[in-house]
């Protein structure tokens, strides 16, 4: 990539890592409701499976071209689902911290949620096909471009989330209810986007 693309790389790394997404509502709903601690080791799942995704995608851009995409539109209606059952399950939620609620706050589900999340998928093709791609003369060329991307992207503005949420979680505590409402509406919204566009 030409140095003079680094700059916007960083940007678009940064913006899509940033806005509301099921991984950093994830982060947050946990962090509120588990604390910092439990969070972060859900946040580890979160870490590697975006990792999983950037390199798929590396491979799945270099090798596949024009294919991904029939592959990204079915995935989209997976994460979709995916993303309203984690909206019913927030909404649905009991007590902070019941046993059987601290189960799902774990390295597998975090995983698993990076692992359907269509955003982080079209973010990371997004990304390589528009700054690596173009620029490459081998595999390696896109790999490493992949290998940035969980430091760059979504894990590391998932932190963010995670301790805004860690840091709140008294005042969520008091207002449960009307919490959950918001974070499973958000939830819904990202669902549906996912689709439409």
């Amino acid at each position: 990539m030409p140095l003079h693309l680094v700059p916007t790389f960083l940007l678009y790394c940064f913006v899509t890592a940033i806005t509301p997404g099921p991984a950093n509502l994830c982060s947050l709903a946990s962090a509120i409701t588990y604390g910092r601690k439990q969070a972060l080791v859900q946040w580890r799942g979160i870490f590697a499976g975006f990792a999983i995704i950037a390199f798929l995608a590396s491979l799945a851009v270099w090798f596949m071209g024009i294919v991904v995409d029939r592959h990204v539109s079915v995935l989209k209606w997976i994460g979709a689902a995916y993303i309203l059952w984690l909206a019913w399950h927030i909404l649905r939620s009991d007590d902070v911290g019941s046993a059987q609620a601290g189960k799902l706050c774990n390295f597998f589900t975090g995983l698993l949620v990076q692992l359907t999340n269509a955003k982080i998928m079209v973010s990371c093709v997004t990304a390589l096909t528009t700054y690596a791609l173009p620029y490459a003369d081998s595999y390696t060329d896109v790999l490493k471009i992949a290998a940035l991307l969980p430091f760059l992207g979504g894990p590391v503005a998932n932190l963010a989330w995670l301790f805004a949420g860690a840091g709140m979680q008294q005042f969520f505590s008091k207002y449960r209810k009307p919490v959950n409402i918001v974070m499973a509406v958000s939830l819904v919204i990202c669902a549906v986007s996912i689709v439409i566009n």
